[in-house]
């Protein structure tokens, strides 16, 4: 029976299938997941029929197929249904592409015939006309099935050799396997039978096989509906009264298998996401070309292989899209036939799909673990020191000679080599552990080096505790892939090299590999859900080798004993035995193995077997705690730090410390530390010091340029040595005051701070855009965050001062907060917050609380003229002066300013370099401060800084200014009303 459909009513749409060279599978232009579909042949159109799977095609049916497939396959369509035959249950329509009709397109090429019958019935198509028409045309030219070419029809019959889906019983896939393995083939996909598992025509024979996607799996559809509901190509009938027409029905879509299948007792639904995971892999490659890449087959002789579809000008791996878009999960055993750079893609796009929570994971709760993944945390640096066979420092090239952040420790993913041990605990070394760090402090040392950072991991410091992040008893460790930039050839012989040109691979040789190959590391057996190097198979495959070959960790034979006497943990009496054989052998050969102050270090005497401690004769640097100490630390580590040196040993001292000389690469090292202006030269038994002559002259040139501790230095003036009169020298800083908490306090940034250019360049490199997920991050009091500043919109580190009672329930949520780097508060929404990372957040804030000293100003906006003086600092601040604070006490007795921090308060005294006074002074000047006469200052310093100061308060007294408008102030007590909250703009 026949419906006639109204002519209007016309749909858009995109082919999603082309079963038959008149009919084609539609799907509607929506944004559901899986949207409606139609399956629609051409009006009044027969085309050759196709053969069932190892049958014989009408002649032209397969180029007939071909045509309109290549004309429309994934384009957008208009169409509309003519009339339905709701017998067979079939639509037959108007298919436009463009503004050209498919149908006619069809008959003009001749790949159909037009069918004339059924038309008082309203069974023709609107344009039946112009095809019979267009048909004669075809005829008389001999296009397409009309050909009139000897042999033509015979040509284009396709003989179908068995399917090798099914009854299987001919097909050797072993065979096909052996003739295509490392190559590719061609094929077109003609089923889907879920998202990763496709039925391909092989070209150009014509083999029908199935293949599973390598390395992954989709959730399943479930049982199928009896068989003769399924994707069987049969016979239709098109005519009223049921005859043959000769077309092919098409497969039945998703939508239509589940309409018409009838259910049964054992039928079993779709797993979650089964449909949507076959919808997406149809979309992309049903009756699309496509590559096979086969990898292997298992042991029912299923074809596994790789399958690679067009996209543009470039191919797509199915595989990587469907994990990627949380619609397959990652397998094991298959992937394992892979090559490892695709098994590993697949690996992470897994584990990103996870966090992400995509679709297949959207209820994803990751297994309790102590280790997260770390992402987009790749930095280029030098190797300055080799911790151990799977731990080493680098300074990152990005990051300010000197800043605190600039040396980065990192542990080699998945790799875990013998442990060092400790002297000063009684541990010795494991079987090879110094043989694993001696081959790479050998390798790495002053080494161009790629870090690609992988994950961290909580690591509990107490035997048998239960590490916690935060926790006192916790350490956190960071892990990485780091690669060789400009390996020796050496280096290369066991470990390829990764090609620059992969994508997101770092080029070089893998240290990880390197280690594992020469046995002096294995490869940690990670739990399932535990984050791992992202070249985890390339280790196995290093370790494999290590094993077969019996090399270090791997071999039946122990390591050669060595043993070396600490003297560092040994008396001094020991270490004096030891002098006179170390005289005797003039200039030794050792390595620094730590540097433990700018002037002193650990030396390790390989020949001599022993450790000892090694200072400079006649050189001092800072001591740890005082000013450039650090500085120097550092200098000497980028330096010397496990360089091959040579030393000469002079005597020793009373704690069992050598004095000498030390070269590296024949350069004393102590010019290097006195070039710097780090150290201070002593005189006392200069004749007994190599080289004293140039020492001397280092350390003249960086007087003369007022380097480091030299920078107060005056041509001619007479130090006064000893540490009585250093103890004396006040410490001057170049600072800049970011906010004005009241008259009498402020907070202040070290002007150049290398520090604070290292975490701005930090901040400017995060992504920042999207709000934080309401639930998924909960910042509470004291917590250190990202806050954005109102006034420029900048990202700054903040501490939350006060957060609202309960979880947060909006976005607009506000928190008090207090900026670690500049001193102000403010409030701000939970969208203007963001977690903060732990490499930014580790560095402790460089705003510093500092009051003047010597003055007692009103610093509360309620007192008379608190208002006022503030409002002086405040110009101070925005003034744009060049300003210095000298240090003339430490408040060590802390507490919180208001929420502000907490730590030492600087007493200093301000000074504007320009006009060579004192902002101290100004303020008693304009009347805006007195005198602080209850404290009690060093008695040197009231006659110096208080009776100069009192000639200003003197002169703003008799001019009655300010506090002193109404006379002599009485009472001297201290104020005890609170700090207001006033907050500067920074500057």
């Amino acid at each position: 029976m026949a419906t006639s459909v109204p002519a209007s009513g016309w749909l858009r749409g995109k082919v999603k299938a082309v079963t038959s060279g008149d009919c084609l599978v539609i799907m509607g232009s929506t944004r559901a997941e899986i949207p409606p579909e139609k399956t629609i042949t051409l009006s009044s159109l027969i085309a050759p029929r196709l053969a069932r799977r190892g049958g014989v095609d009408e002649p032209f049916a397969w180029e007939s197929r071909e045509y309109l497939r290549k004309l429309c396959i994934g384009k957008e369509v208009t169409f509309r249904v003519d009339y339905t035959v709701s017998s067979i249950g079939r639509e037959f329509g108007s298919v436009f592409l463009g503004d050209k009709n498919l149908a006619v397109l069809v008959v003009q090429d001749g790949w159909a015939k037009v069918r004339d019958q059924g038309q008082q019935k309203g069974e023709a198509s609107p344009y039946l006309a112009e095809l019979l028409r267009l048909e004669e045309i075809a005829k008389q030219q001999g296009f397409g099935r009309w050909s009139k070419e000897p042999g033509a029809s015979e040509a284009a019959i396709r003989d179908l050799p068995p399917s090798a889906i099914g009854d299987a019983s001919n097909f050797d896939a072993m065979a096909l396997l052996a003739s295509n393995k490392g190559g590719s083939m061609q094929g077109i996909v003609e089923q889907v039978r879920d998202g990763s598992t496709v039925r391909v025509y092989l070209l150009p024979d014509f083999q029908f096989v199935q293949v599973f996607v390598a390395g992954v799996q989709s959730p399943s559809m479930g049982k199928r509906a009896p068989a003769e509901m399924v994707l069987e190509p049969r016979a239709t009938t098109d005519e009223p009264n049921g005859e043959a027409s000769g077309e092919t029905q098409a497969p039945l879509t998703s939508a239509q298998r589940l309409a018409f299948s009838t259910p049964s007792f054992n039928e079993v639904a779709p797993d979650p996401f089964g449909r949507e995971a076959k919808h997406f892999t149809e979309t992309r490659v049903l009756n699309r070309d496509v590559r096979i890449v086969l990898e292997g087959v298992d042991k029912f002789s299923n074809l596994i292989g790789s399958v690679y579809y067009p996209d543009g000008d470039s191919a797509k791996d199915l595989a990587l899209d469907l994990v990627e878009n949380g619609l397959a999960k990652f397998v094991e055993w298959s992937a394992n036939m892979m090559e490892n750079d695709a098994k590993r893609q697949l690996k992470t796009a897994e584990l990103k799909a996870k966090k992400d929570r995509l679709r297949m994971w959207t209820n994803y709760v990751p297994p309790d673990t102590n280790s997260k993944a770390i992402h987009n945390q790749n930095f280029t640096g030098k190797v300055v020191e080799v911790v151990s066979g799977d731990c080493i420092i680098v300074a990152d090239d990005a990051v300010p000679y000197g800043n605190p952040l600039a040396e980065r420790r990192v542990n080699l993913s998945s790799i875990r080599s013998p442990k060092i041990g400790n002297p000063r605990r009684d541990e010795k070394p494991a079987n090879y552990a110094r043989e694993a760090r001696e081959f790479l402090r050998t390798r790495l040392l002053d080494r161009q080096v790629n870090v690609s950072m992988e994950y961290s991991r909580t690591i509990g410091m107490a035997e048998g505790s239960v590490p916690t992040a935060g926790s006192a008893d916790a350490r956190v460790m960071d892990f990485g892939s780091v690669f060789l930039v400009s390996p020796s050839k050496e280096d290369g012989n066991d470990t390829p090299q990764v090609s620059s040109s992969t994508v997101n691979q770092p080029a070089g040789v893998n240290v990880g590999e390197l280690v594992v190959s020469r046995g002096f590391g294995t490869v940690i057996r990670h739990r399932d859900f535990e984050e791992r190097s992202n070249y985890y198979d390339s280790l196995l495959a290093a370790e494999s080798r290590a094993m077969t070959g019996k090399k270090g960790v791997h071999s039946s034979k122990d390591p050669p004993v060595v043993h070396i006497t600490d003297l560092l943990t040994a008396s001094a009496k020991k270490a004096k035995d030891f002098l006179p054989f170390l005289q005797r052998s003039r200039r030794i050969p050792a390595v620094v193995e730590y540097v433990l102050s700018g002037h002193r270090f650990k030396l390790l005497l390989p020949k001599q077997t022993c450790s000892i401690a090694f200072s400079f004769s006649g050189v001092r640097c800072p001591g740890r705690g005082e000013p450039y100490s650090d500085e120097a630390i550092s200098l000497m580590r980028r330096k010397i730090l496990q360089r091959d040196v040579e030393v000469e040993v002079e005597t020793v001292d009373r704690n069992g410390t050598f004095l000498g000389s030390l070269w590296e690469s024949k350069t004393n090292a102590a010019l290097t530390i006195l070039e710097a202006g780090l150290a201070k030269l002593q005189t006392f038994g200069a004749d007994r010091i190599p080289e004293f002559h140039l020492l001397a002259q280092a350390e003249q040139s960086a007087k003369q340029q007022k380097l480091k501790v030299w920078e107060n230095y005056i041509e001619g003036q007479e130090i006064v040595s000893g540490s009585a009169a250093e103890s004396k020298q006040k410490e001057v800083l170049k600072v800049k005051i970011t906010d004005v908490v009241g008259g009498g306090k402020f907070y202040i940034q070290t002007v150049e701070d290398q520090q604070m250019a290292a975490i701005q360049q930090q901040l400017e490199s995060l992504n920042l855009l999207e709000p934080p997920v309401i639930g998924a991050f909960n910042p509470k009091k004291g917590d250190i965050v990202l806050a954005q500043y109102a006034e420029d919109k900048s990202w700054n580190r903040a501490m939350i001062v006060n957060a609202p009672r309960g979880p947060v329930e909006s976005l607009n949520d506000e928190f008090e907060v207090f900026y670690i780097d500049y001193g102000n508060q403010a409030l701000c929404s939970y969208r203007e917050l963001r977690p903060l990372d732990r490499s930014v957040s580790s560095a402790p804030g460089l705003a510093q609380l500092c009051s003047l000293a010597y003055i007692k100003v009103p610093d509360h906006p309620a007192e008379d003229y608190g208002t006022e003086a503030a409002q002086y600092l405040d110009d101070v601040m925005c003034s744009g002066k060049e300003l210095r604070a000298m240090i003339e006490e430490r408040d060590t007795s802390g507490g919180k300013v208001k929420g502000r921090g907490t730590g030492v308060e600087l007493i200093v005294t301000l000074v504007d370099v320009k006009a060579g006074s004192s902002v101290n002074a100004a303020m008693l000047e304009v009347g805006l401060a007195r005198l602080e006469r209850k404290k009690r200052w060093d008695s040197r310093e009231r006659h110096t800084a208080l009776d100069q100061l009192e000639e200003f308060q003197e002169k703003a007294k008799l001019q009655r200014l300010n506090i002193w408008r109404y006379g002599d102030i009485n009472s001297d007590e201290e104020d005890s009303a609170p700090v207001g909250k006033k907050t500067g703009g920074r500057r």
